[in-house]
């Protein structure tokens, strides 16, 4: 029996591995569960998965959390930061799923670290903000990282019992999101709606419209800069509408091995929450192949999705650009979804950031929090000045 602790349980992460931790009963025990301020959600996952502890975005949600318990004394209903601190580092836990959306998840997600449990990260801000210091403490603690992404994970399984010197390059594959064929005028139209409209994957809005900019594909490369310790320079990224082959590795020899399937996050979860073994029931649908028939492989249109090119540019140069580009596009895609700017307004939001930014090697996680604190502060100013 494996004990596990969700942070972000009622994101699309969350509600996924609860389903294949649901499907395993006698494999898995949810010991800890945290939420933002869908309550309701939470309550039926409490009731579901009977957790020791939980916690919410503040106290006002703790409290309306607990009237709606039918067993409010048999749960410790926590709140805050402090809160979700906790449910980083329950005793019990063996692993911790980190599912927080955003830069949010940094903090706990180190505490889990710092507590010793192995994670299985799908909060790729982590490694995009502070992946040095993260790897660093994972050694440290002895404290491993599986990947949840799909494309991670499917680099995780195509590097399985290869060494590190043989590999040439990675390829992370994009869908290409809802825009891939729309020309650069017609990106000057589109709505949130639009871009909240994703072709293959179900997420949260935040992952979905920087998938619809490239920007979580950016973001992707520099996290598996960190998760695979190669240079930025040999990680490629090619578009692949039918988001059947989540990623490939490309080794000195001209060996390319891939990893397929359907398009479905329970696939990588389960995959990530049993390795080094596998689990039987995922709840995930066979690959198909000939149904599938075509599988197409385009290069990305860095001119059309400059957030792209802006990613790997961040990451290059690393220090702490990585988490100036994360700030200011999380503040973009907050302003966007708001219909303050334009779609194609996010990468100017981002590229004036970073063009004002003076970097700074990372030394401790106040170099990261402070550089973030600081790109906020600078998008929203050119946001004010774009909506003028």
């Amino acid at each position: 029996m494996k004990n596990i602790s969700i942070l972000g349980s009622t994101g699309s992460i969350g509600v996924n591995t609860l389903d294949v931790i649901g499907s395993n009963p006698s494999i898995f025990k949810v010991v800890a569960l945290s939420a933002g301020s869908n309550i309701t959600l939470l309550k039926d996952q409490i009731e579901k998965f009977r957790p020791k502890v939980v916690s919410v975005i503040d106290e006002n949600y703790s409290c309306q959390l607990k009237e709606m318990l039918d067993f409010p004394s048999r749960i410790k209903v926590l709140y805050g930061v402090d809160g979700y601190r906790e449910i980083a580092s329950v005793k019990e836990a063996d692993m911790v799923v980190s599912a927080i959306v955003g830069a949010a998840g940094l903090l706990p997600t180190m505490e889990a670290i710092y507590a010793g449990k192995n994670i299985a990260l799908a909060n790729k801000e982590t490694m995009v903000m502070a992946g040095s210091l993260v790897v660093e403490a994972a050694a440290s603690k002895g404290v491993a990282i599986l990947p949840v992404d799909s494309e991670h994970n499917a680099i995780f399984q195509c590097l399985a019992g290869s060494r590190q010197e043989d590999i040439k390059r990675i390829i992370l594959t994009a869908s290409g999101g809802p825009f891939l064929n729309m020309s650069g005028e017609e990106l000057l139209k589109v709505k949130p709606a639009d871009a909240l409209k994703h072709p293959r994957w179900e997420m949260g809005k935040k992952i979905t419209i920087d998938s619809a900019s490239m920007m979580n594909k950016g973001l992707e490369v520099i996290e598996a800069r960190w998760f695979f310790d190669v240079d930025i320079n040999k990680i490629d990224v090619h578009i692949h509408p039918q988001s059947v082959i989540h990623s490939m590795v490309e080794f000195i020899d001209g060996s390319v091995i891939a990893q397929l399937g359907v398009a479905d996050m329970r696939g990588p979860i389960s995959y990530a929450l049993s390795y080094p073994e596998r689990l039987s029931r995922t709840n995930c649908p066979s690959l198909d192949l000939l149904k599938v028939g075509t599988l197409e492989l385009l290069p990305p249109d860095f001119e059309k999705f400059p957030n792209l090119r802006l990613a790997y540019l961040a990451g290059t140069k690393g220090g702490t650009m990585p988490a100036v580009l994360n700030a200011s596009n999380e503040v973009a895609v907050e302003a966007f979804i708001a219909e303050k700017i334009r779609f194609v307004d996010m990468p100017t939001v981002v590229r004036g950031t970073l063009s004002l930014h003076r970097k700074k090697e990372i030394s401790s996680i106040e170099d990261v929090l402070e550089a973030d604190r600081w790109a906020r502060d600078e998008a929203t100013k050119i946001i004010n000045t774009l909506k003028g």
